[in-house]
This record gives C-alpha cells, structure tokens and sequence, in this order.
C-alpha cells in the first residue's frame, strides 16, 4: 500500500502514489512513549509550532504565506494509541499538476522544514507571550471535557477503572501539568522530540516517488535515534479486582450519563481481533445493534445506548443516557444484551449489517489521503503489508460462534453513573 524508505535509524518515509486526489498530503508523526507530564508539554508544543516560525513570525504572516500557496493548508493535532503518544505536522497542497505556475509542492516542502527546524524563537527561547497563550488554549481544551457530561462520565470512568494507565491518560495531559509549563520545559520537550522519538513520514498524492523521497531526505535532516519496539499493549492485570466497582457521582445536571467499563484479553495485536470488531458491531457499535435495539428502541429506557472496543487497552465501553432512577433496569437490560451474545442468540442480519458498517466504514476512510495515512499508520504495527481488503476479508469469515467466543471473554469491572444532584440515591 504504501512505499516504505528508511532515512535513518528510527526515521521512516512512507509514499503512496494514487490520482485519487488532486493534492498532495503530508503527514510528519513523532511518538513517544505516553506519560502526563509530556502530553501536556506536547500538547502546548503543537500550539506554538502551528502558530508561527522564525521565517513567519506571526500568526497572520503564516496563514497570508498559505493562502499565497492556492490554500494550502497547516496544521498540528496530538493523540494517543496504546501507551504511544502521537504528535503530528500535517500539511496539504494542490498538485503543481492543476496548476498554470509550478512551484506549490516545493513550497510546501520547505514550509515543513521551517516549521520543524526552525520554530519561532528568539536567542534560542521561545516566547513566553506565546508560550502562555498556547497554554491557556489547551487548558481551555481541558476544561470542555469537564463541560461535556458524556465525556466527563467516561473520562471518570477510566479514571477509577484504570487509574495511572494509558487508557486514563489524556493526549493533552492534565490541567496543572500544562499549568506548570514553562518556556523552558517547553523548549525540553521541543528537544527531546527532534532527538529521541520515533518519527514516520507520510506522502500522498499523484507523486513521483523517488524524485519526493529525494526532496525531503534532503530537507529533514533528522538524526539517527534508538527508535521504540512496537509491541501490543498489554492491560496491567495488577490493577483488576475481582469485585465489580459501582460508582455514582453527582453533579448539576438532568440526563443520567451511565457509563460500563467491560475488560477483554482481545487485543490490537490478538490474532481473533477481527473477530471482536464483528462483536462489539453485533453488541452496540452500531444502530442495529442489540443495544440500540432493545435498550434504546423497544425498552425506551435510554436516551442513546452504544458500544465501542478500545482494542489497545482491551476494553470494551457501554454509555447510556438514562434517567437516574433507571440506573439499576438499565444496567441489568446491558447485562442481559451480553448474554444473549454469549449464549450465541444471533441473526444472519446483526451480522450482515455489522460487516457491512464495518466495511463502509473502512472505505469511508480510504476515500480521503488523510484517512489513508491514519488507518495505514495503526495497522502497519499488525502488518506493513496491510491493505484494506486485508482487514475485509477476515470481517467476512467472522461467523456467529466466533462472536459467541468473543462475548465470552467480555467481563463486567466497572459501573460508573453521572447524574442530577436532584435524582435519587442508589438503594
């Protein structure tokens, strides 16, 4: 799928040449091991690198340079998978090939190089004026999840579930590590990243391959790093209790937001991994699924009721929108959902539906190079030679008692309930 060149150690491109687009996509990723402290450092780090350069001082200048370049576009975003943290440059352009002058895709090369090797410093420090304002945006990023309930619940969730984890670890870090931030740690972390971390590369486009990989091997100039040995995240069995967790909290609001954390040894890297993708579909993944269905739908008991399998940390998360009072019928139709899994309880059309959600949504991603990058970027730690076809064709030897086998392994550890200050007290 994707041409594979090896710049350094720890330094890798990937081209993929398609006329599927008339522009070219960039993508420059850098991975670290995930931790608060630097998330949090990352997190402001992205903001500065996307605000301004020591070619473009400003915000304005930069954003006049992109529109000068047809509308070529910028940007930086930072995320998590498993235990690594991804910080990206992504950057998009039209092909010289629509345009009358030529020229766009050398700009955009050297736009890349002066964001990464050439940030907005002065006497080797950064600003501090843009250091503090890039903090109080992602504090102000922060504190929206606080705002919305649903993502509050689930965050608390993970929190008491998988506490000190990856799985509870924000990609923006915590509100006091980005509060303690300095230009000074800053510029650390800046540091730290251009020397130690795991960098890939990512170009997609009606492109010439060799004559690009040429471009930017000699541009980037990255140094040789260690690089990190991908392995498959593993759950820490020492944090599991045997005894089911059941926890409400209360806060000044009206819909109950009832959140279910379920554990699975299925992991990204297990070889039935397919197989529970089918199964949360069948489960709750999707709008004919049998929480939807029967919890939502025929019960109206909740507002919206889903599933979703977190395959790197091996869990599986069940919300719900409910009245408070509902807590205890609620979590027992859930319950009652699972089972009928694990007793096998499933029609030709739950599997059909899930395989073919799970293939347009697959598809769906692949229409886009962004997309492309994405998907290609997780699934080439299972394999390099990932295609999308791939992935399909083991969708469709999933059969109903390899779903039966993947419920089976599904474990209840945790209800966590968000509701009303006004609503009733658990009895």
């Amino acid at each position: 799928m994707f041409t594979k060149i090896q710049l350094e150690q720890g330094v890798t491109l990937y081209t993929r040449k398609s006329d599927q687009f008339k522009t070219v996509n960039f993508a420059v990723k850098w991975k670290s091991d995930l931790d608060a402290k630097t998330a949090a450092a990352r997190a402001v780090l992205a903001n500065v690198l996307e605000d301004s350069n020591g070619k473009y001082r400003t915000q304005s200048e930069l954003r006049n340079k992109l529109d000068d370049m047809y509308g070529t576009v910028l940007y930086t975003n930072i995320a998590k998978r498993g235990d690594s943290h991804i910080f990206s440059l992504n950057v998009e352009c039209v092909n010289d090939e629509y345009l009358s002058d030529v020229g766009v895709l050398d700009e955009a090369i050297d736009l890349i190089q002066t964001v990464i090797f050439d940030p907005n410093m002065d006497e080797g420090k950064f600003d501090p004026d843009i250091i503090a304002r890039e903090k109080r945006s992602v504090i102000e990023r922060i504190r929206s999840q606080y705002d919305n309930k649903t993502s509050y619940a689930q965050m608390r969730m993970l929190n008491i579930l998988r506490p000190n984890s990856p799985a509870s670890i924000s990609s923006d870090g915590t509100e006091d590590a980005v509060a303690a931030l300095t230009p000074e740690t800053v510029l650390s972390t800046y540091e730290s990243m251009m020397t130690e971390d795991e960098i890939d590369i990512y170009v997609v486009g009606d492109i010439d391959e060799a004559e690009i990989a040429e471009k930017l091997k000699a541009v980037l100039n990255f140094s040789a790093r260690t690089g990190r040995k991908q392995v498959a995240f593993k759950t820490d069995e020492t944090v599991k209790e045997d005894k089911l967790k059941d926890v409400s909290e209360k806060q000044d609001m009206k819909q109950g937001k009832l959140h279910l954390g379920f554990s699975t040894p299925i992991t990204f890297k297990h070889p039935d991994y397919s197989k529970m993708q089918v199964a949360n579909g069948v489960f709750g993944g999707f709008s004919h699924s049998k929480l939807f269905v029967n919890v939502r739908e025929k019960e109206s008991m909740a507002y919206y009721a889903s599933s979703s399998y977190a395959s790197h940390y091996g869990l599986v998360y069940v919300m719900a929108g409910i009245d408070a009072e509902l807590k205890e019928k609620a979590v027992n139709l859930i319950n009652e959902q699972l089972s009928v899994l694990q007793n096998g309880d499933i029609t030709d059309l739950e599997m059909d539906q899930t395989k073919a959600l799970l293939k347009n949504s697959l598809k769906g991603a692949f229409d886009s190079a962004r997309g492309q990058i994405e998907v290609y970027d997780q699934f080439k730690e299972m394999d390099e030679n990932f295609t999308a076809e791939s992935l399909i064709s083991k969708w469709d030897t999933v059969t109903k008692d390899d779903v039966k086998e993947m419920a089976a392994t599904i474990n209840l550890e945790i209800v966590y309930l968000l509701s009303g200050k006004e609503a009733v007290t658990d009895e």
